[in-house]
């Protein structure tokens, strides 16, 4: 049998007011088209609807919403100071070598030169090396390529985030 009431999270978030609904939509996701399709579908009955919100509007965000939001992600490996989620997201490089964090940084910055963005990956739960070898294999894609992979990337970037929107403690 399923519950029909909404989950403490997803409650909360449904009463934000506007403007803190869309600061802490805004730290899931850096492109405001995203944050402003999700605002504008508030309040969601399940979570399963707010995923799927959030998946539809991914899927209309244009080449220029996409580098809005690629811009609120640092380079894997170079976690913003005082920044608890990227930090938490690319915790597979913690631990990496002097070596691996060298070379991780020359690829990004050749990711960069080519792409014109920063190397975006799902970094949760993957190594270092497991970050290294998906830059070293998409560096080579086309440019229309790799923007649909960052595309497919920063969905499930997304919706782990939103996951942890609804599902933290007040």
């Amino acid at each position: 049998m399923t519950s029909t009431s909404t989950p403490p999270g997803l409650a909360r978030f449904n009463a934000l007011e506007e403007q803190a609904a869309y600061a802490v939509l805004h730290e899931a996701c850096a492109s405001s088209a995203w944050v402003g399709r999700l605002l504008g579908a508030r309040p969601y009955a399940t979570v399963e609807d707010l995923y799927a919100a959030g998946d539809a509007a991914m899927a209309e965000l244009t080449v220029a919403d996409l580098e809005e939001a690629m811009a609120g992600h640092p380079p894997i490996g170079r976690p913003r100071p005082g920044d608890p989620t990227s930090a938490r997201e690319q915790r597979g490089m913690a631990g990496a070598s002097e070596e691996l964090r060298a070379e991780m940084l020359e690829l990004n910055l050749e990711y960069q030169e080519k792409f014109g963005h920063v190397f975006l990956v799902c970094a949760t739960g993957r190594t270092a090396e497991q970050m290294r070898d998906a830059v070293k294999e998409r560096i080579g894609n086309a440019p229309e390529r790799e923007r649909e992979i960052v595309r497919t990337e920063l969905g499930k970037i997304n919706r782990i985030r939103l996951a942890r929107l609804v599902e933290e403690d007040a």
